[in-house]
């Protein structure tokens, strides 16, 4: 059967989905590189900076799959266009917080309009292309733009971070999300399900409820260890999860349609996607800080540095559907697992005085093996649903992103956080007032800046023993 070919519109309309993406990944980069900046502003305590690091991808994981059934039944477009303005308005409010906490919020908001984003702008491109060449090259295109944003993130993020206040990295979200609203409505078609169904509140309900307690549970027990607290929330966030299943099991529509997962293309290309992003966050979160805090970068100059390792991922994402067309596409998900292990194999010997020729190859090799398991997993997940159910299955493929994503950073940073306190607690001068030990154990970010206001012999210790212990 000889397959719709996409029209130039279709080609300009996907310019169009990535504007988002673009931005989706720039905003995640760029904070990682405040993070310095808003630790000596807001001076967070270290659970706070977990939270305003996670919190977008708790309320995004929570919310993904009611989205995509919510763009299935309204439109993907309208859907697209309604999170836009969320985005854009929780950005501002972000760029002018003036507590942790209300960074917090703002972050809340922001996943909301996130959770419309990814779901909305996959499952267009599965309407829109319908030929199988030409949808693994725009969702090889999609992914290279989250990669590219990844890489100019840092850049972009270092300039206003070297010039201006930290809130500016939240502003250049509005013009972005202002271009969006301005060329969405007139490049991009608009689909639904012509045949939704009736819509089940009560399932929204148990997925929301269960994927956040799952969540939540794996975040406290990274940071507190395992307790009762961690015990019962991820036991109740399961039976709620199991409920919510063996619901859409019953109900004639479904907001998900568990029979995918019988699929097993379907199925392993979702675990490869979850764990392929919980090593790519992870690291993220450790990179740019031993950028700017042990190689003693500044933002801008970190962010130059690590535009190498996100123009390697721009490149396998495209790369890698071009060598599916040749090669099976198992063969190609393999190869790319293996840069994924020998990329990590590589960063276990990165040291405080390594430089950075070791941190950029190990990175880079990383990667490329991340955006081109992502691209190609991406299609996987998307070919196997019916088009008028495309809302949903994206969903649930950014779902399995993002719960790769918050305990990344909630397993990883937990634990780096704990490596840190237990090295700097062993190591930190003695005549140090006990106040400034607090504030040094609660992360790097709040030792080094506090280093400066010590005598000069105490500070560099300080310094010296900090970095080590990071």
């Amino acid at each position: 059967m000889i397959q719709e070919k996409a029209t130039r519109k279709d080609w300009l309309g996907l310019a169009v989905l990535v504007i988002p993406i673009l931005l989706v990944s720039m905003d995640v980069t760029v904070l990682f590189l405040a993070l310095p900046k808003i630790a000596a502003d807001l001076q967070p305590s270290s659970s706070q900076v977990l939270w305003i690091l996670d919190m977008y991808g708790f309320v995004l994981a929570g919310l993904l799959i009611t989205m995509g059934a919510i763009g299935d039944r309204i439109g993907r477009r309208r859907l697209l266009l309604a999170g836009a303005t969320t985005f854009g308005i929780a950005s501002v409010i972000a760029a002018f917080s003036t507590s942790a906490e209300m960074l917090i919020a703002a972050r809340f908001l922001l996943g909301i309009g996130g959770a419309t984003l990814a779901p909305s702008t996959l499952s267009l491109i599965r309407n829109m292309f319908h030929d199988e060449k030409e949808r693994r090259s725009a969702i090889g295109y999609w992914t290279a733009g989250f990669a590219g944003g990844a890489a100019l993130g840092p850049v972009i993020g270092g300039f206003l971070l070297e010039n201006f206040e930290w809130g500016t990295v939240f502003l250049i979200n509005v013009p972005v999300m202002i271009s969006l609203l301005v060329l969405g409505p007139r490049l991009l078609p608009e689909f639904r399900d012509p045949n939704p169904g009736k819509f089940d509140p009560a399932s929204v309900l148990l997925s929301m409820a269960g994927l956040l307690l799952i969540t939540y549970g794996i975040k406290h027990g990274a940071e507190h260890g395992i307790d009762l607290m961690m015990t019962w929330t991820l036991l109740l966030g399961a039976v709620l999860t199991t409920t919510f299943v063996l619901r859409q099991i019953r109900l004639p529509n479904p907001l998900i349609d568990v029979d995918l997962f019988r699929s097993s293309r379907f199925s392993t290309s979702i675990a490869i996607f979850t764990l392929a992003i919980f090593s790519l966050v992870g690291f993220s979160l450790f990179s740019s800080q031993y950028l700017q805090q042990v190689v003693g970068l500044g933002p801008l100059r970190a962010g130059l540095w690590s535009l190498i390792p996100g123009v390697f991922a721009a490149v396998g994402s495209i790369i890698a559907p071009s060598l599916s067309q040749r090669f099976s596409v198992g063969s190609v998900i393999t190869s790319g697992l293996i840069l994924i292990g020998t990329g990590s194999v590589i960063l276990t010997f990165l040291q405080v005085d390594s430089g950075l020729p070791l941190l950029l190859f190990g990175q880079s090799i990383l990667f490329v093996g991340i955006s081109g398991v992502a691209a190609l997993a991406s299609d996987l997940v998307l070919s196997q649903a019916p088009k008028e159910r495309a809302g949903a299955a994206s969903a649930l493929s950014e779902t399995g992103a993002e719960l790769g994503g918050a305990p990344g950073i909630a397993l990883l940073g937990s634990l780096g956080a704990w490596v840190y306190r237990d090295q700097l607690t062993n190591g930190m001068p003695a005549e140090l007032p006990p106040e400034v030990r607090d504030t040094a154990l609660d992360g790097i970010g709040n030792a080094i800046a506090i280093a400066p206001t010590l005598p000069e012999p105490i500070a560099e210790s300080l310094r010296s023993i900090s970095q080590s212990a990071f």
